[in-house]
Parts: C-alpha cells; structure tokens; sequence
C-alpha cells in the first residue's frame, strides 16, 4: 500500500473514531451484509427455496385488493399469506407495518381475526411523512370487522398488553438492520406459540436479489436451532419460519422457471370516503 492510501487510511479510521456513526454508513453497504452473512452463516447465495405451492399446498388464489403500487406486497407475496392463513383452522394473524392495508385486508378474508401494528398520526408527521401518505394509511382494511388497527413504534410497542399468540405473523415494517433484529426478537418474546409461522418481507429487493441486511438481522434475531426451517419462497421476496423442515433447493440466479402462473385481473374503482 503506497503512502497516499495509508494517509487516507488513517484519515477514515480517525472519522470513525470521532464520529462512531460513520461506521453503521460503512456496514450498511450490501456488500458489507453479504460478506457478513457469508462469513457468519456461509450462505452464498441466501436461503434455501421451497415453492408457493408445496408451503401453501395449493394452485389457485384469489387475492382482493392488490394495487401493484409502490411500498406494497407482490401478488405472489399476498398469495403466500392467504395460503398459509387458508390451512390454519380460524386463523389469527399479526403483522407489523400496515401501510395501504393490502395485506390486512385479503387476510381479513381467510383469517378468523387481523392485528396490524403501525406508527401514529403524529409519530408519521414528526418523522417528515406525508400528509396524503399518512391519509392512505389503512385505507383498505379500516372498516373490516375483523381488523383490529394498534399504533404504535413496533420496537416498544408492549405485546405482552395483547394477552395472546398468533398463528401467522407478518413482518414488514422498517427494514434496517436495527429495526428488524428488534422487530423480530419481539415477535419470538412475546406473541408467538410453537405452531406459529413468522413471514418477513423484503428478504429480497426482488424475488431473485437477497437483500442481505434483511437476512442478516433475520439470522441474529432468530434461534440458531430454527435456522433449517427458515427458507426463501419462490417467486416472492418473503423469508419464511416454518414450524417444520421441508424439503427444499439451493438458491441459484438467475431462476429458471419450473413454473409460472396465470392471472386474470378485474379493475373496480375505490368509491369509499378518506
């Protein structure tokens, strides 16, 4: 290393000594988490698949609403979560992060009863949301009768105030590595029973990319003896925590299909108030 490197060398070392929280902007690079999980959990390529059809057991799914927008979840992702809902006799489900209520509401269908877990009005507005973002919040699920809407930062939110577990869980607030190691650590503490299923969302940017922060914190958050029931779903960008192992592949990208699907779609307008 030549002179000129060693200099700047020492120079970020000194920035970081200074100013420790450079280093979270360092470790928040993809490929600091990827060389992480590698190092730590020598998973090259992510999560082992297993298909939406072989978890859920079926073929066909009938999703409502699905708005195909921005911060939302793939049909495919709702297909998983009404699926495994379907196979669980009067099915409670909990999730964190309620943003349009897409998701709370086509679980509202399948699922006995709905938690959805998101932030204030006011916390919303203090953190530099928008007002018509913090409007839309819920606005598919507010009027259902079996979708209880709790807010509240889901890092201290008191889950033991619940008295209750859940079948189904839904992971899909902040992303960060903080705030899903916690997010996860709370969901095992407090609300989930030993036939619980835990899904978290955006365990890929994409179906085929991992975001390895997002794993990264899913693995520490979780048992080390549950890490050979937890696996990526196919066509989806979920991670999942089975209650059993199952017979899956190792992830290789780019995909070849063994499967695809066919959609039919329906647009109906959005009449209600809000």
């Amino acid at each position: 290393m030549n002179k000129g490197k060693i200099f700047k060398a020492l120079k970020a070392i000194g920035l970081i000594v200074r100013r420790p929280v450079l280093l979270n902007k360092i470790l928040s690079e993809p490929d600091e988490w990827k060389n992480y999980v590698i190092s730590k959990y020598n998973l090259q390529k992510g999560l082992p698949i297993v298909t939406l059809n072989a978890i859920t057991g079926l073929t066909e799914f009938k999703l409502n609403p699905v708005t195909f927008l921005d911060g939302g979840s793939l049909p495919t992702d709702l297909a998983l979560l009404t699926g495994l809902a379907a196979k669980i006799k009067d099915c409670s489900y909990f999730e964190i992060g309620t943003w349009r209520g897409e998701s709370a509401a086509n679980l509202a269908r399948v699922a006995k009863d709905c938690f959805t877990l998101c932030l204030s009005d006011e916390e919303m507005k203090r953190r530099g949301m928008d007002e018509q973002m913090i409007r839309m919040h819920a606005m598919f699920s507010k009027d259902l009768p079996n979708v209880t809407h709790l807010r509240g930062d889901s890092r201290t939110f008191d889950y033991s105030s619940l008295k209750r577990k859940f079948d189904l869980i839904f992971i899909d607030g902040d992303h960060h590595y903080d705030f899903l190691l916690q997010d996860t650590r709370n969901i095992l503490k407090y609300i989930v029973h030993d036939r619980s299923i835990l899904v978290w969302h955006d365990y890929g940017y994409d179906p085929e990319n991992v975001r390895y922060e997002v794993l990264a914190a899913i693995l520490d958050g979780t048992p080390v003896e549950s890490h050979s029931r937890i696996y990526h779903v196919g066509h989806t960008k979920c991670a999942v925590l089975l209650n059993k192992e199952m017979n899956s592949k190792k992830p290789d990208f780019p995909v070849k299909p063994e499967s695809y699907f066919e959609v039919n779609m329906n647009t109906k307008e959005w009449n209600r108030s809000g």
